[in-house]
């Protein structure tokens, strides 16, 4: 009984790492996994995010409540001593490796952007983050524009149309309750805040957001948040809406009046006129895909972990091959892409960009195109996705990436 006590005293103290493996054949929750690295964040412990060695592996300091947390959460851990903890950081600093290891510093203070009340379509984000238990708070135009998003780190914005044409949803939801609702709630939201159009209201809270990017903050958007976002700041001043949504004509001539200076990502395009087309823009390519939905994946891009950092922390995964997921906005024209904006993940049997990211200011932004990355054609109405199903989902992985991101300890980008 002594030498088992004595033994287990010397193994207690050299086994002083929590090693969190984000392989396919050794996480059973890779979606939980991300929220044991939240936890251990806020619990101040030091974390280390193991770039490329097995699936972007997390390396934490131990603690017997982080253990607890795991067992209760269901994240496979591994215990390891100071010296396999070195010899694994060794291993990722060889030159011959593409691996590297980078320091995550604090737990970032996490916004999402979405309109109170139960919609009737769900956000993947929202969902991601519930499920992995990280916490967040729910802002919306008021708080953005009393300059709320002075408190967070990191922002979502929830499947929202920037432009002030409800959508687009005008042809097939404009007789449904919710629908009426919706564009009355909003106007009136944009009344008290003191504007006479929903348009106008939205291009100061698209404004305000631009601004929280360029000051250091972190953005991520999804589905029509994407392209609408950058369609709203290039018509700064311009009248796209129609009747139906404004109440007066749109200015003529309005497409040689856009300022394609003034997107994040996108750069001549061509607006959707028609009131009763779904679509904003020709960015999107959900009516230009020519793919089976059996075939329908995305491959993410390989990158120097060493030189390019944050692509290489933003494409963390255990496959590189992601299956595929439709939207309002499902993909992004490569064409219409900016330069210096990346192209972290794209199909190439259609030839299009499906996850983006790019630098404004001191910020930073990534696209992901579609909605739901485990309900292939979310249409409203649907039931929400139930992630216990799906807790090793590589569609999801990549939103949990964001999520981490404002954490690590930066480093230049060199490429």
């Amino acid at each position: 009984m002594l030498f088992l006590f004595l033994w287990l005293t010397v193994f207690s103290a050299q086994a002083s790492r929590i090693l969190i493996p984000m392989d396919a054949e050794s996480q059973g929750d890779h979606l939980k996994a991300y929220g044991i690295v939240y936890y251990a964040l806020e619990n101040q412990l030091k974390v280390t995010w193991l770039l490329n060695y097995r699936g972007g592996a997390f390396l934490i300091s131990d603690a017997q409540n982080l253990q607890k947390e795991c067992q209760i959460r269901g994240v496979d851990y591994e215990q390891v001593s100071d010296a396999k903890a070195t010899s694994i950081l060794e291993e990722i600093s060889s030159p011959a490796k593409n691996m590297e290891a980078v320091e995550l510093e604090k737990a970032p203070k996490i916004a999402v952007y979405s309109p109170q009340g139960n919609k009737p379509w769900d956000d993947a984000v929202t969902m991601a983050l519930t499920y992995a238990e990280i916490p967040y708070k729910t802002i919306y135009d008021r708080e953005v524009l009393a300059d709320g998003l002075l408190l967070y780190d990191w922002l979502h914005l929830h499947h929202e149309d920037f432009t002030g044409q409800y959508g687009k949803f005008y042809a097939a939801f404009r007789t449904t309750p919710w629908y009426i609702q919706d564009k009355k709630d909003a106007e009136a939201l944009a009344a008290d805040l003191g504007y006479s159009k929903v348009s106008e209201e939205k291009l100061a809270v698209a404004t305000k957001i631009r601004d929280f990017v360029i000051g250091g903050g972190f953005m991520f958007a999804m589905c029509s948040a994407t392209d609408s976002f950058d369609i709203a700041l290039s018509a700064n001043g311009v009248d796209i809406c129609e009747p139906m949504f404004d109440g007066d004509p749109s200015e003529p001539g309005y497409q040689s009046k856009i300022d394609f200076g003034n997107t994040f990502a996108f750069k001549d395009f061509q607006l959707e006129r028609n009131p009763m087309v779904y679509e904003f823009s020709d960015i999107d390519m959900t009516t230009k895909r020519n793919i089976a939905a059996e075939n329908d994946y995305f491959t993410l891009m390989d990158y120097s972990a060493k030189w390019d950092v944050v692509p290489t922390m933003l494409t963390q995964n255990h496959t590189r091959l992601v299956k595929g997921f439709m939207g309002q906005t499902t993909s992004f024209d490569p064409d219409l892409i900016k330069p210096g904006v990346l192209i972290m993940g794209e199909c190439r049997l259609n030839g299009e960009a499906r996850y983006i990211h790019g630098v404004k200011g001191k910020g930073f932004f990534t696209f992901y195109g579609g909605h739901d990355p485990e309900d292939y054609e979310h249409r409203v109405g649907d039931p929400k996705t139930e992630l216990e199903l799906h807790p090793n989902s590589p569609g999801y992985r990549l939103i949990l990436n964001n999520v981490l991101f404002p954490a690590a300890k930066k480093k230049p980008q060199k490429t």
